[in-house]
């Protein structure tokens, strides 16, 4: 019996040879796919740090026209408690008692205005502009005189103001309907 299981051993049909042959291949594709993977994580690699440099000058951007923005909005909470004070100077000025009083006033108005203005603070015009939402707040509304009247400011209650282009207080308006 151990003839015949040498002879079942030896048989062309179970030689080892031909998947050896299959494995050479095999292992070049092996040798070839580790510089691939790595190639594809190195162009990965630095994708990633190209938008996170990218996503880093952006934050720096944002920051730097964040604080500048900050900067022109400071002391608008001051500003805007001087507007009052503004409108009540301009009321005495209408109302004008005497001449020497009102000389007196006019000095001070003066000052307090070229003031505001020296930290960016400007009237807005609004009587005859049409009206606007986003700067405008409609207190009452009125008939308008005519046709083309209609959707603009007919008179102004309160005046609005900027502050460096930016709306510090809206102006209360008559809507003409």
């Amino acid at each position: 019996m151990n003839s015949m299981s040498e002879e079942n051993t030896n048989t062309p049909d179970q030689e080892v040879t031909p998947p050896q042959e299959a494995e050479l291949p095999d292992a070049q594709v092996e040798q070839q796919d580790p510089v691939a993977r790595l190639e594809a994580v190195l162009s990965e690699s630095q994708d990633k740090y190209l938008r996170l440099v990218a996503e880093f000058e952006n934050y720096k951007k944002r920051v730097s026209r964040d604080r500048l923005e900050q900067s022109k909005m400071a002391g608008a909470d001051i500003l805007l408690a001087m507007l009052p004070v503004m409108d009540d100077f301009e009321r005495a000025l209408k109302a004008g008692q005497d001449s020497v009083t009102n000389e007196g006033v006019q000095l001070i108005y003066n000052k307090l205005k070229s003031a505001l203005e020296s930290k960016g603070v400007k009237p807005m015009v609004t009587v005859g502009t049409p009206f606007d939402a986003e700067i405008h707040d409609a207190i009452v509304q009125a008939p308008a005189p005519s046709e083309a009247a209609k959707g603009t400011v007919l008179d102004e209650i309160t005046k609005g103001y900027y502050l460096n282009d930016k709306v510090l207080r809206h102006a209360q308006v008559v809507v003409a309907i």
